[in-house]
């Protein structure tokens, strides 16, 4: 889907918000902390952990403007029903295990036209843990020249079966934007600063989450030694969808 294609989409985004704005209300007590970190203006990368399939729900009640995605075609751990809402609201589509070229390039360029891209770094929602990034967001940030806003959601994966009486509690912790980075250089010269940036956006949401779910990003080596079995990356070897050359 092309960054033109979401010019379009604003009536039924509207509605969209409409009724996450109602459902949030109804079947969570949510917070939002940081509102004042947030910036009125483009271009910017949201970057959140991803514990929970509704993380891009949050991200959408948070934001006072609209957020694009880049989301996986082929939801990994999501349940069926929960796939209709991103295709309405519309991505940026990412097929794993083949580069993703056509998503990268028109995330790419809605950046540089001063546009919000909403990105989840671990790539997939696995672990109530933080994990090691995918290289997505700190290409994106060089690519796009935009800062990135951190944000912590936890709290979403209480709120199933939906009830209105004793609603959990959801965070949504926005801390202060920072960036953008460029990189030098080319192969894994590039690659080794890409992964170190990815890891600076990680330790950024880490700073936000309460401190047992920082995972791979924790001052506890305990919490460090536990978070081990879910760092690997679940779909490493898949191979998604056609290559786009």
């Amino acid at each position: 889907m092309s960054y033109f294609h979401f010019q379009r989409r604003a009536p039924i985004r509207l509605v969209l918000k409409s009724l996450i704005y109602a459902a949030m209300g109804m079947f969570t007590r949510l917070e939002v902390l940081g509102r004042e970190n947030i910036p009125p203006d483009g271009p910017l990368i949201i970057a959140a952990n991803h514990f929970s399939f509704a993380d891009p729900v949050a991200l959408i009640r948070m934001a006072p403007w609209d957020i694009d995605f880049i989301a996986a075609a082929v939801p990994g751990f999501a349940p069926k029903w929960s796939t209709y809402l991103p295709k309405l609201w519309g991505a940026f589509w990412v097929y794993r295990g083949t580069g993703s070229r056509e998503a990268l390039r028109s995330a790419e360029k809605l950046l540089k036209n001063g546009g919000r891209l909403g990105i989840f770094p671990e790539g997939g929602a696995w672990a109530q843990v933080l994990r090691p990034p995918r290289p997505g967001a700190a290409y994106l940030t060089t690519r796009g020249n935009a800062p990135i806003l951190p944000v912590a959601l936890y709290g979403l994966n209480d709120i199933f079966p939906l009830r209105m009486s004793n609603r959990p509690r959801v965070i949504a912790n926005i801390g202060k934007p920072f960036g953008p980075f460029k990189v030098i250089g080319r192969g894994r010269e590039k690659r080794d600063q890409l992964d170190a940036i990815g890891h600076t956006i990680m330790q950024k949401i880490a700073e936000l989450t309460p401190p047992e779910m920082r995972g791979r990003y924790s001052d506890d080596p305990a919490i460090r030694e536990a978070a081990k079995p879910f760092e690997a990356y679940p779909w490493a070897d898949a191979i998604e969808g056609d290559i786009i050359n």
